[in-house]
């Protein structure tokens, strides 16, 4: 039987609270966008985002993602005033809700990040690119003194499905968070969360190596979290739409549980805390 990822302790410090990865968290996804892939996730005004802050907290989402940029498949490019201007009133907004929820926000960009954390004292920076994207993240990081998600992804949510190619798709993953770890480490930032960016740069063959091979990240001890949430790896594979992807979802989360995701990425919070509980109740 496969030992569950339970045995494994990892603690974040967000805001000087110890975050006891040890059991599987989930997160939450809410995306102040008006393209996301899945319109459900979308939310653009006061009311709603009320409404759903609540229901995160009430069927049990430990961590809520925000994100104002847009990293679908060929999503629209918008500046960093733009991504500000939809962050920063929902921050304001959340923690007045909620001023002990785990936030994290979902930025490529060092000035975001910085702002989210001393304006709003955001918990975690969530960056799908890994610094890649701005040279300047790393740095920022340390200095905020945050945890940090570093995500693979091949090239930009512009142009990263435009032919994805690899030579071995673990090789080159396991390579590239060694040395973006390593770097990190040497600023002295320690909390780091590995995600392997399902979706982003890899085609569905990608997907289901990577998928099928989850259990192998467990070399770099460090938390992993998954995102497969309404995916087209699903819609794809199933010929069906991100609405009806939710079984699909379900199917999936239970095997990246199996093989050692700490943190789960997803738009259906209920199900997924259904999904944890009877998952902890098999293998604890």
């Amino acid at each position: 039987m496969i030992q569950p990822f339970f045995n494994k302790s990892h603690i974040l410090n967000c805001r000087g609270k110890l975050f006891d990865l040890s059991e599987p968290k989930i997160m939450a996804i809410i995306n102040i966008t008006p393209d996301s892939f899945y319109n459900k996730s979308r939310f653009t005004n006061n009311n709603d985002i009320t409404t759903q802050v609540n229901n995160i907290i009430e069927n049990g989402g430990e961590i809520i993602d925000v994100g104002a940029y847009s990293s679908r498949p060929g999503a629209n490019f918008i500046d960093e005033n733009e991504e500000w201007n939809r962050l920063e009133p929902t921050l304001e907004l959340i923690r007045k809700i909620n001023s002990d929820i785990i936030i994290s926000v979902d930025t490529f960009r060092s000035e975001i990040a910085k702002k989210s954390v001393k304006e709003f004292e955001v918990d975690i920076i969530n960056d799908i690119s890994a610094g890649n994207l701005d040279s300047n993240m790393f740095n920022t990081i340390a200095e905020l003194n945050v945890p940090y998600i570093i995500m693979h992804m091949q090239g930009t949510p512009q142009n990263m499905q435009d032919n994805p190619t690899y030579k071995n798709i673990l090789q080159d993953i396991f390579l590239f968070f060694a040395k973006k770890i390593e770097q990190l480490n040497q600023l002295g930032v320690s909390d780091i969360i590995i995600d392997p960016g399902f979706g982003f740069g890899k085609t569905i063959e990608h997907n289901y190596e990577l998928l099928s091979r989850l259990d192998e990240f467990r070399i770099l001890e460090l938390p992993l979290l998954v995102g497969l949430s309404r995916k087209s790896m699903i819609c794809n594979t199933l010929d069906i739409t991100p609405e009806e992807a939710l079984n699909g979802t379900s199917v999936l989360n239970t095997l990246a549980l199996k093989s050692g995701a700490n943190i789960l990425r997803v738009h259906d919070v209920k199900e997924a805390v259904e999904l944890k509980k009877l998952f902890k109740k098999t293998y604890n």
